[in-house]
């Protein structure tokens, strides 16, 4: 496996397997490898490959929801929210472990679940809550908070660069807590987005189409928006904030396997988790033995990729 250390693919396999029951393989190698691989790469690639999903599977459902190509996880002001969040604990003092739970992760969730539930309060009328208004309200949202987190930066005297480096994302900590922790959210989550799958299906022509079919369109809304904003809160608590997976898995998995949201939702799961372990793979290897924010490298290939999506789609654009 490739990082600062690289260790055949055989004995990779062969190290594997040594945690299974009843098998027993001659160990030949470093007994540095077993650390290297269960403890520090295993726990990242782990992860990533579930924040990777978690970021697909909002954004996919977000872009039914909206109708729009361009919808990513964060357009209603869970980032920015838990960009707050994170910073508040990073400059307040506030120990960064208590009784042995990091306080960072809860801070950035509760920070995405705080912004998301303000703009749908703004959003909301008492005939329905309007998409359209609700974007609107969570760009509003996502600014008034991004502003807030920039004044209090400001307004410190410490060291910036863990904070900074966090909200460029990265799994330069993983550990295998933090998959265990985000697994039921992404679980649960994928559930609730297939089961409602054939539903996004109809939503995709008109609400009022939907409604005739006998859907209940404002109840889908709130569920969809409160399983894709609760799974995009538990994935940036540790990982940070990473750009345009949530755009890239998507419209990859439309290309090739169609539109149909039976198929879109696990196959942007997959291709999600796949494309941010590659990334990963390369900001840790590109300039060894430093390395990048993963943010970084999905910036590089999601932002001209968002580009040929706006060309693309510029006159379907609501």
């Amino acid at each position: 496996l490739i990082g600062s250390v690289t260790i055949a693919p055989d004995a990779a396999i062969a190290i594997t397997f040594t945690r299974l029951p009843f098998i027993e393989i001659k160990n030949d190698w470093p007994v540095s490898w077993n650390i290297i691989l269960w403890e520090l790469r295993y726990p990242r690639i782990a992860l990533a490959m579930l924040v990777g999903a978690a970021l697909s599977v909002s954004g996919a459902t977000y872009q039914g929801l909206f109708r729009n190509p361009l919808a990513d996880p964060y357009l209603i002001g869970v980032a920015s929210g838990a960009a707050l969040g994170a910073t508040i604990v990073f400059l307040s003092g506030i120990p960064s472990v208590i009784a042995g739970v990091s306080i960072l992760p809860i801070a950035a969730f509760i920070g995405g679940i705080g912004a998301v539930t303000a703009a749908y309060t703004l959003a909301r009328r008492s005939t329905g809550t309007p998409l359209t208004t609700l974007i609107l309200a969570g760009v509003a949202i996502g600014s008034f908070t991004t502003a807030v987190a920039s004044i209090l930066m400001l307004r410190s005297d410490p060291d910036l660069r863990p904070i900074l480096s966090w909200l460029m994302g990265g799994f330069i900590r993983a550990q295998w807590s933090q998959s265990l922790y985000l697994l039921p959210y992404l679980i649960l989550g994928f559930t609730v987005v297939f089961t409602y799958s054939r539903i996004l299906n109809a939503m995709q022509l008109e609400e009022e189409y939907a409604s005739s079919v006998g859907v209940n369109v404002e109840k889908t809304k709130k569920i969809l928006i409160l399983t894709a904003t609760v799974i995009t809160a538990a994935a940036v608590s540790f990982s940070g904030l990473i750009g345009f997976v949530g755009l890239v898995a998507p419209h990859t998995a439309r290309l090739i396997w169609g539109s149909d949201f039976r198929n879109l939702i696990p196959m942007s799961a997959l291709l999600g988790g796949c494309f941010l372990v590659l990334s990963d793979l390369v900001a840790r290897t590109i300039v060894s033995p430093g390395e990048l924010p993963v943010g970084i490298i999905t910036s590089l290939v999601g932002a001209p990729f968002f580009i040929y999506l706006l060309v693309r789609n510029r006159s379907n654009i609501q």
